[in-house]
């Protein structure tokens, strides 16, 4: 029995060449947002990228342990990146914007919740989530995740798996709250090590932490006499991140 040509699209919806043509444009949007962003955190290193919710009110205490990670790190020589919103990441850029060391934003154009905070020395603007996370992680020297909501969790998830798979360098991981983050820790431990979804070894990827002064000396003792700038081979991996 002859065999029918397929379709090249079953049961897929046409698409006309105007929407066909403002996809292929998109693209240098996207490089327009990579190329600003590696012209202008090149310079900034070190850095540490600081995580947590945007619901977060000032004068929370996360809100406050936030300011004071971030003051120590930018008083260290640290360049403090946020994601530039309200919450956690105006906590962080305000600490930062107060020490010696640059205060960097990376706004997210969003329908709700983000809007930019005024505690920036650097602000940068995305629309593509994609292209703002390499940014988070192709220059940090650390990253500090505190209580947040599924952004957090995204990021914490990208950097874990980064970090597992040899897709960027060793960095330290800080979680910041032993009390907000026992449960997700005891989940990772007694059910993705138990279900062998990751490694024992695994677990050695990140540590918990609650003292801000805690954070700062985590990352130094992690790079103890051999500085922050990537080896060569840190760099080739950094290049195909």
């Amino acid at each position: 029995m002859e065999k029918k040509p397929k379709s090249a699209h079953p049961g897929m919806s046409p698409i006309n060449d105007a929407q066909l043509t403002r996809e292929s444009w998109k693209i240098f949007q996207i490089m327009a947002e990579f190329v600003e962003g590696f012209e202008r955190l090149a310079r900034i290193k070190p850095s540490v990228s600081i995580f947590g919710s945007a619901r977060t009110a000032p004068g929370h205490p996360s809100y406050r342990q936030a300011e004071a990670i971030a003051r120590l790190l930018s008083d260290a020589g640290f360049s403090v990146v946020s994601g530039g919103g309200p919450g956690i990441m105006e906590a962080a850029n305000k600490g930062a914007y107060a020490g010696k060391s640059p205060s960097i934003g990376l706004n997210i154009l969003l329908p709700h919740e983000q809007t930019d905070n005024a505690y920036q020395d650097i602000p940068l603007h995305f629309r593509h989530f994609f292209s703002r996370k390499v940014m988070f992680v192709k220059y940090a020297s650390a990253y500090v995740v505190l209580p947040g909501g599924f952004g957090t969790l995204d990021e914490l998830a990208e950097i874990l798996t980064l970090v597992q798979t040899g897709k960027t360098r060793r960095i330290p991981v800080i979680l910041v709250d032993s009390t907000f983050w026992s449960g997700l820790i005891d989940w990772f431990a007694n059910t993705m090590v138990e279900e062998g979804t990751i490694s024992q070894e695994d677990l050695k990827l990140f540590r918990v932490l609650d003292k801000p002064q805690e954070v700062v000396d985590a990352i130094f003792e992690h790079y103890g006499s051999r500085g922050f700038e990537p080896s060569a081979e840190e760099q080739e991996i950094l290049l195909e991140l």
